[in-house]
């Protein structure tokens, strides 16, 4: 798996960003005010500022500023990244292979 669907599953893995991100999604091409993302899901502007900084350096989130106000935007490109990706290396028929211990499966197409 690459470094770069590794970072992205991992910054949806928390709850809270993982809520932020379905916000944004919802939102569409309007976008969402930092702050009011926050207030919706009732988190702390400090807390959800790093939230936001994790979902942007996975490139989940994309930022436009009018003004003083930063809005988030969902980066729907990024996610259908993730999901081709996994599709095709995880849902396409692979079997596990036979394996005495089931904590590490590994794969054979």
């Amino acid at each position: 798996m690459s470094e770069r669907h590794l970072n992205t599953l991992r910054s949806i893995s928390n709850e809270d960003r993982l809520n932020a991100f379905r916000l944004l999604v919802k939102s569409g091409h309007n976008g969402v005010a930092a702050g009011e993302i926050g207030k919706e899901l009732c988190i702390k502007s400090s807390t959800m500022s790093s939230h936001l900084k994790v979902l942007r350096h996975a490139n989940l989130v994309r930022v436009n500023r009018e003004g003083r106000i930063i809005r988030y935007f969902a980066n729907m490109d990024e996610m259908n990244s993730l999901v081709s990706f996994l599709y095709e290396n995880c849902c396409t028929g692979v079997e596990p292979k036979d394996h005495e211990d089931q904590e590490t499966l590994e794969f054979s197409v």
